[in-house]
């Protein structure tokens, strides 16, 4: 069984077709594109990640970080070398890719770094202050008098 059926999900659920999506598209991953470039993902703080990529022979100018809605495409495009031919073995791989990672709700990109062949990508929890729990006080209610009105009660 190479795939699996969500649509009785769909029939009971609303609002999670995209974690229906998600799980769909996990469960078809090429594993190849997988290998390149390798990358950790680390959890740093209570609400701060590091995505870690090994980008050897790649500059800041041939890599792009882009972060739209819930997703960071990371992607390499590697500058045409003029001295190609003095290479008798390339075995440094500098191969074109776009890695894509799926975001959970309120996670940022605050910052990013290219230091001896890895990038460092600084992700972020933020969650607004709105959708933050609050704590109600329960409170004593002052008791209320009926109203008179025209010598009946309301």
């Amino acid at each position: 069984m190479d795939a699996f059926d969500f649509s009785p999900l769909f029939r009971s659920t609303i609002g999670f077709d995209r974690l229906a999506r998600l799980l769909d598209s996990a469960t078809r991953v090429d594993q190849q594109a997988l290998s390149y470039p390798p990358y950790n993902i680390e959890k740093t703080g209570d609400d701060s990640y590091r995505l870690t990529m090994a980008v050897a022979g790649f500059s800041r100018d041939e890599l792009d970080l882009t972060q739209h809605e819930n997703s960071l495409i990371v992607t390499g495009r590697a500058k045409k070398e003029e001295d190609e031919e003095r290479y008798l073995h390339r075995g440094i791989a500098r191969r074109a890719f776009e890695r894509r990672f799926s975001l959970a709700d309120h996670i940022k990109v605050v910052g990013a770094s290219l230091e001896n062949g890895m990038l460092h990508v600084e992700l972020v929890r933020e969650v607004p202050e709105a959708l933050k729990p609050r704590s109600i006080p329960i409170g004593v209610e002052p008791r209320r008098e009926p109203k008179v009105i025209e010598g009946k009660a309301a």
